[in-house]
């Protein structure tokens, strides 16, 4: 089908500020992802890890724990997690994206530094 001229022109304009702008948004994206992605978390250290671990053990310390703030729940075993998996948790404890009274307390009293070394000694726990 052949477009009249001043049809093609307006679906092939639309087409081109639709990849444009597509093309403007991956860009920016990657512009703000970039410096995230580009930081090396910090390397954990389990030594200094023990003088940390006094505010962990209390719940994560009792095989088969339970706790009863602010209902009762299984306190999960982190021993033997991925030191990737425990960072992560302890990131979005602090951050606001995962939730729970202990943990978000906790985890925002934590550095960076603090973090990998509380998750290089819990993964290295069996």
């Amino acid at each position: 089908m052949k477009f009249p001229n001043n049809l093609h022109s307006l679906f092939v304009g639309a087409t081109t500020t639709r990849t444009s702008v597509a093309t403007l948004a991956l860009v920016a994206s990657c512009a703000v992802a970039a410096p995230v992605l580009a930081a090396d978390p910090p390397k954990g250290d389990i030594e200094a890890a023990k003088a940390k671990v006094s505010m962990c053990i209390g719940c994560h310390g009792i095989p088969g724990y339970r706790a009863s703030f602010p209902e009762v729940y299984r306190v999960p075993k982190i021993a033997g997690q991925s030191d990737k998996y425990i960072l992560v948790a302890l990131r979005a404890y602090a951050s606001g994206e995962r939730t729970h009274p202990t943990m978000t307390a906790i985890s925002k009293t934590l550095s960076d530094q603090d973090m990998a070394d509380l998750a290089a000694y819990y993964a290295n726990l069996k």
